[in-house]
């Protein structure tokens, strides 16, 4: 039995997956357990490509609104001073 199983994989250039004669069930269950693997590889690479990206964009989301507040902070502070300057100016002016 064994070797006619050979000998039809041998005449065969592209041996039926499906054969399990050629084919016994733990060589079968590895094969599709290898592509299987391959997919899942891929599909973990990707999910982890996508959530790295989404990280970066929060990261440089937050960068960029810190940026924008420290911003907003100088420009109240600029604003202040010269309201009393202004003040102070307008007061010597009276005396």
């Amino acid at each position: 039995m064994k070797r006619n199983c050979a000998l039809r994989m041998r005449k065969s250039k592209s041996p039926d997956i499906e054969n399990r004669a050629a084919f016994p069930r733990t060589l079968n269950w590895r094969f599709n357990r290898s592509v299987m693997l391959s997919g899942k590889r891929i599909a973990d690479v990707g999910y982890k490509l996508v959530s790295g990206s989404m990280m970066l964009l929060t990261v440089y989301g937050g960068y960029l609104c810190v940026l924008r507040a420290q911003r907003f902070m100088q420009r109240q502070k600029q604003l202040e001073l010269a309201a009393q300057n202004e003040s102070a100016a307008s007061e010597t002016i009276k005396d």
